[in-house]
């Protein structure tokens, strides 16, 4: 039951790990697939994602030739790595290490032909030792870089880069010594994972090192205490137990890789006002508000001309917009019974939760609905700023 359960499993690390490779992937190249850096990171993913795919290939057909694939890509991985480091860095590594690195990839590549394991564990064992140069070599350079010559945001993917390195080493080396030290599959697909996870989330600045480090210990923290649960209650071995936790840990990182790749694709396909404002071709606060119209944030909106406010005293309509330019249903300002008459007659007539002053002479307002599940702060201060940006309009052509 238990080698069942074991094939099985290391089939669904393999499985999660290409489809988190995958959404990375997918994450860079509609991000930008030409920029340097993002070249050498997919260079890397593919390598990783042929991994992979040769262990999935192998246990699902029981073909021993697809450990070319395996160990080819396994040769290839320092390499890209270090290609990786010296991007982020922006500065080139040593030549010996260089020469050693890329040396050892093309060895190691050569010996991947012989896809029968004759010449194991030596070539094992070697692979394992290249890998773990490969990786402190990297290190190294992440550890001795010029934190001044980066930028903030270089700096975060350094780190984040360095903290997948610190996380993945154990895992890696954990694939070859899987018989010495009694692990029941290989684990470094989870180190894979979480690669991905820390990679898309640098798209969501907000996230800082602390939450990042906080989030990876609590799904961890939960998948071995509820895996450890069900060892008790089902009386599992520690195979048993460590294949539960594997399969639970896997399904946390791949939910969540999923879950933060979707909020990234929700995030840069918004068409918040600001995106409005950064694409306006014109100059002219009148057209600029009048395709405000279409925009579906504020769909409907009606564009008040001063004809139709001909009723109204224009000191007390001077007075409200001087105190809240973005005149809010919710909020209204303070300013007596003759303005709380003229703020409620501009809300009832419209039917708007808000009124937006956008020209002040000739007074032009901008009447829209935007109910408050969908009033969101982000959306409160769009409008703020393009109130601003209208008026500045208005003011130059004047």
């Amino acid at each position: 039951m238990i080698a069942a359960a074991t094939i099985l499993t290391q089939l669904f690390l393999s499985c999660a790990a290409l489809l988190g490779l995958y959404v990375l992937q997918s994450v860079l190249v509609r991000r930008d697939a030409t920029d340097p850096i993002n070249r050498r990171f997919l260079f890397g993913i593919r390598v990783t994602m042929v991994l992979f795919a040769g262990r999935a290939l192998m246990i699902v057909t029981g073909i021993e030739a697809f450990r070319i694939l395996i160990l080819a890509a396994a040769a290839l991985i320092p390499l890209a790595v270090l290609l990786l480091t010296e991007g982020l860095l922006r500065r080139h590594a040593p030549p010996m290490m260089k020469a050693v690195i890329g040396g050892g990839a093309v060895g190691f590549g050569l010996l991947a032909l012989w896809y029968s394991d004759s010449i194991d564990p030596a070539r094992s064992f070697s692979l394992l030792g290249f890998q773990l140069l490969g990786f402190v070599c990297s290190g190294w350079l992440v550890l001795t870089r010029d934190k001044t010559s980066l930028s903030r945001g270089e700096n975060a993917m350094v780190v984040r880069l360095g903290l997948s390195l610190v996380l993945f080493i154990p895992l890696a080396a954990g694939d070859f010594l899987l018989l010495a030290i009694g692990l029941p599959i290989q684990f470094s697909a989870l180190g894979v994972l979480i690669l991905c996870w820390l990679a898309i989330g640098l798209g969501r600045a907000h996230q800082g090192h602390r939450a990042v480090l906080g989030n990876l210990a609590v799904m961890v923290g939960a998948a071995v205490f509820v895996g450890s649960m069900i060892g008790v209650f089902a009386a599992l071995e520690r195979d048993g137990v460590l294949l539960v936790i594997a399969s639970i840990m896997t399904m946390l990182f791949v939910v969540t890789i999923l879950t933060d790749a979707r909020a990234l694709r929700a995030e840069e396909q918004s068409l918040g006002l600001l995106r409005h404002l950064a694409t306006a071709k014109t100059d002219d606060a009148m057209a600029f508000l009048r395709d405000l119209q279409a925009h579906p944030l504020v769909e409907g909106a009606v564009v008040v001309s001063a004809e139709s406010l001909s009723g109204l005293q224009d000191a007390v309509l001077d007075q409200i917009f001087a105190a809240a330019p973005v005149l809010r249903r919710a909020d209204p300002p303070d300013l007596g019974p003759v303005a709380d008459d003229h703020i409620a007659y501009l809300f009832t007539r419209y039917a708007a939760t808000h009124v937006i002053l956008g020209m002040e002479r000739p007074r032009l307002l901008i009447a829209l609905s935007m109910p408050s599940l969908s009033a969101s702060p982000a959306a409160e201060l769009e409008l703020e700023v393009v109130q601003r940006m209208a008026a500045l309009m208005s003011r130059q052509r004047s």
